[in-house]
């Protein structure tokens, strides 16, 4: 319980410093919410576009399809919230030998590495990406209690795979010191969660649930608050949370043997 409330203390700590640094630049909010709202413009029209030939989209209908979008929104505030600020430093970290200090701190180093500092510019795509599902759903039909924790749930196990994905890559830094470009892939990739899988061919569909799980981020999710979900596909994406989690883990602890430091 101490250890807890010790990481909660160092938590509260990182982020207020971090966020009255930001918010010394107040136009970024201004900036940030013309940009939010200029590409969830740009990828309802083209969701029109996709559905402008039926009345579903592999399966999906256009309240579904927004629901699909609106997941994918919300992943990617929470992204530039929390994932991109500080999973991009780790390079840098690498790259300047500042990494011996963080390894030294009487404090765990992922913990410290991905919640070092949290950028608030995130939250116009997160008050957007939520105002859309409710929207969706209150069209669709809204859940009940039971099917909206299991969405929770999945959206909870669709962060840890989306956290584990880029730490992942930001952690190989250590080996390959040019990495953070394909994090940068790996971000656009990810875009591909916009839509529901079943929208793409047979080929895809398997690298987006097998090699990039694009279909635990925000297909899964969906079809949990739409009541069109499964207990395997449920349960696939609690285990592919924890697999890439602890694959993450692992990564890092075998990272660290092979850091040779600034000084050697």
């Amino acid at each position: 319980m101490a250890s807890w409330r010790h990481y909660g203390r160092s938590l509260r700590s990182f982020w207020s410093t971090s966020l009255a640094a930001e918010l010394e630049y107040p136009l970024n909010a201004v900036i940030e919410l013309v940009s939010v709202f200029g590409n969830l413009a740009g990828s309802l029209f083209v969701l029109h576009l996709l559905f402008a030939g039926g009345s579903s989209l592999g399966g999906w209908s256009w309240n579904g399809a927004l629901v699909v979008l609106g997941l994918y929104t919300l992943l990617d505030g929470i992204t530039t919230c929390l994932l991109q600020p500080n999973l991009s430093r780790i390079v840098n970290h690498v790259q300047t030998g500042t990494l011996d200090y963080v390894l030294l701190k009487p404090i765990d180093s992922q913990f410290w590495l991905s919640t070092r500092t949290v950028s608030p510019w995130g939250l116009p795509a997160i008050g957007a990406a939520l105002g859309l599902i409710a929207w969706a759903l209150s069209r669709a039909g809204v859940p009940s209690p039971a099917l909206l924790l299991l969405a929770l749930a999945l959206l909870l196990a669709s962060l840890v795979i989306l956290y584990s994905l880029w730490f992942v890559l930001a952690a190989l830094s250590i080996w390959f010191v040019k990495v953070w470009n394909a994090t940068e892939v790996l971000r656009q990739t990810l875009v591909a969660g916009r839509y529901p899988v079943s929208a793409y061919p047979p080929a895809l569909r398997l690298v987006f649930t097998f090699v990039l799980p694009v279909a635990f981020l925000t297909t899964v999710p969906a079809e949990a608050l739409l009541g069109r979900g499964s207990l395997a596909w449920a349960g696939g994406s609690l285990l592919a949370a924890i697999l890439c989690f602890g694959g993450s883990r692992l990564l890092w602890l075998h990272a660290q043997r092979f850091y040779t430091s600034a000084s050697s």
